[in-house]
């Protein structure tokens, strides 16, 4: 009896802890705002800031999975992009070093840990669990040529542009890329959703249920709490953020890694749990699904980032650096290639997850030590 009771109060706290976590972030954010945070308090923050990370990406996968596919992909890829934008604004606004380019590092690492790292696991698992990994080469063709367009447009050309010394758009250019940038994304969602919707449906795979094992829909009434306790988990992640932004700033600094370095650690912070879903989708042999969160996630960083950044360049203070460097432009250039012979078949082998692990494997190294 005492086992069972132990079992039903474990399922009992599975169940109820993506309702708990944004309400208790909540609460530490009220006690920790306005406080100076000491490191291990800072750690402690930190947990509670993931949880509410965690929690934020389930309430979207909920009301995604009301809506179906591939709005379930859209509605992911947007709550973390607006995380992402959150922790870019909060830590340009603390002043921190390295504050100047924080966009750049961040988007940069975004779709490098998209595009390679989340991209190549996924195929890597659904091969070594399914042999193949099915898609349709039509949407996700698409989906890495507008990403390639959109990181072209916005980290690319700024290092080659003469308006201004150095690597950055003027405000003219800023307005040019925000404006293309934020038309694209939105004419890449009407192609997802409307035109062309059953490029990006999962793949059906022959002598297999397309879709075994998948819960019934929820309803109204639970979709629409988990939009209110989406809304609280997404507050809790940009004022919690705030909080410990400084101690993040100074960790990396203190371990002797370029500053740059912070961008990688919000985009690994933000697409961690979009991480678990994607491979999850691939274990399911639902690549499809996968590589929906994979580029959307990609599309949404840059296409959705970038214009809300050129708004907020209006009142942040200092140059907005934008252009990469040769290393990175390199990295890009290799992503843009190898992933377009990974598509263009419709089908992939444990070679190609380990090739776009490779390239992620030489995007964080030369990011620590370059």
């Amino acid at each position: 009896m005492t086992n069972t009771g132990n079992r039903s109060r474990l399922r009992s706290l599975r169940t109820a802890w993506p309702s708990i976590v944004p309400v208790a972030a909540l609460v530490v954010l009220g006690l920790s705002w306005g406080s100076s945070v000491m490191p291990p308090l800072a750690g402690a923050i930190a947990v509670v800031l993931i949880g509410a990370v965690l929690s934020a990406v389930y309430h979207a996968e909920v009301i995604a999975h009301r809506f179906g596919e591939p709005f379930g992909t859209l509605v992911l890829a947007v709550a973390v992009t607006v995380i992402e934008v959150a922790l870019i604004l909060t830590l340009m606004g603390s002043g921190s070093p390295g504050s100047q380019s924080l966009v750049r590092d961040t988007v940069f690492a975004a779709f490098m840990i998209t595009v390679n790292g989340i991209a190549g696991l996924s195929l890597l698992i659904g091969a070594i669990r399914h042999g193949l990994a099915h898609f349709n080469p039509e949407g996700t063709g698409a989906a890495l040529a507008v990403v390639s367009t959109l990181a072209t447009l916005t980290l690319v050309l700024p290092a080659f542009t003469f308006a201004r010394p150095g690597p950055e758009y003027s405000p003219l250019q800023l307005g040019f890329a925000a404006v293309a940038s934020l038309a694209l994304y939105a004419y890449f969602v009407v192609t997802q959703t409307v035109h062309h919707r059953d490029f990006f449906l999962p793949v059906p795979t022959l002598g297999k249920p397309q879709d075994r094992g998948h819960a019934p829909r929820p309803g109204l009434r639970a979709t629409a709490l988990s939009f209110g306790l989406l809304c609280f988990a997404l507050v809790a992640v940009v004022g919690l953020a705030k909080t410990v932004a400084p101690t993040i700033a100074a960790g990396v600094t203190a371990a002797g890694i370029p500053g740059s370095f912070v961008g990688a650690v919000i985009a690994l912070l933000v697409l961690l749990p979009e991480a678990l879903a994607a491979t999850r989708a691939a274990a399911r042999d639902r690549m499809q699904t996968s590589l929906n969160l994979v580029y959307g996630s990609a599309i949404a960083s840059i296409g959705l980032t970038i214009p809300a950044i050129a708004v907020a360049s209006i009142w942040l203070e200092g140059p907005l650096t934008l252009g990469l460097g040769g290393t990175q432009i390199v990295l890009l250039i290799l992503t843009v290639v190898v992933g377009a012979l990974t598509v263009a078949p419709g089908r992939a082998t444990r070679l190609q997850g380990c090739l776009h692990l490779v390239i992620f494997s030489a995007f964080v190294f030369l990011a620590m030590f370059p």
